[in-house]
């Protein structure tokens, strides 16, 4: 029986992480993979450091699976952040199978049936290169995407020179309960990730109120 576990992103709290939650489930049920945990951060793919794929690191055994939809769900990393991913990956001795990508449960089936041939060997060289090319591919849409926004600001300042981007503006009401859910962490042990289900948030969200509360004056 191959234990997996399901790792899922999104950049914000929407309905998209509901909807690749039942792909993912629906994927592993097909493949008779038995679902040991379901990870899910509200993080952009651009940052390593994400909590509930740290929390998937270390509770992850060797051996078992990490299960991504798409190589973008997992990373559109810097190629040097995307290579100590891997390599955490790897020394953990977890096995990478990517929903939308045949060739990497194609690859586990044949490991797992023994076969160790020269096509074992292809495959895994051929799977290991269809990885790499996916997180390239999803790290140059993710530059393009800002190239993009950065060239329609640049426009707009042409067009008039008087034109100031207006940064995302705060949600007061979000932030007055994330405010007051992080006042009462102490008592309530509330974790982050607790905290911004029950305020309808980001989890970065609440990591970025929490860090401008700290620096506040106010805090100290």
């Amino acid at each position: 029986m191959v234990v997996a576990h399901l790792y899922l992103r999104a950049s914000t709290q929407d309905q998209d992480a509901n909807r690749a939650r039942a792909a993912l489930l629906a994927f592993a049920a097909s493949r008779n993979y038995e679902v040991a945990g379901v990870y899910a951060d509200n993080f952009s793919g651009t940052k390593l450091q994400r909590p509930e794929l740290h929390r998937l690191l270390t509770s992850a055994e060797p051996g078992e699976v990490l299960c991504v939809e798409s190589v973008d769900r997992l990373s559109r990393l810097s190629q040097t952040d995307w290579e100590t991913l891997k390599g955490t990956i790897n020394s953990k001795g977890l096995r990478l199978v990517v929903a939308d990508l045949p060739t990497s449960w194609e690859h586990l089936d044949g490991t797992l049936n023994g076969r160790s041939d020269i096509a074992g060997s292809v495959m895994h060289v051929i799977n290991n290169m269809l990885i790499d090319l996916m997180a390239t591919m999803a790290r140059l849409d993710q530059e393009k995407r800002v190239e993009r926004i950065r060239q329609g600001i640049a426009n707009k300042r042409v067009a008039d020179p008087s034109w100031k981007a207006v940064g995302k503006q705060k949600n007061a009401e979000k932030w007055q309960r994330v405010e007051k859910l992080l006042k009462g962490q102490s008592a309530s042990n509330m974790t982050i990730k607790e905290i911004a289900q029950a305020a309808n948030v980001g989890e970065a969200t609440v990591y970025r109120i929490k860090k401008e509360l700290s620096s506040s004056p106010s805090s100290s």
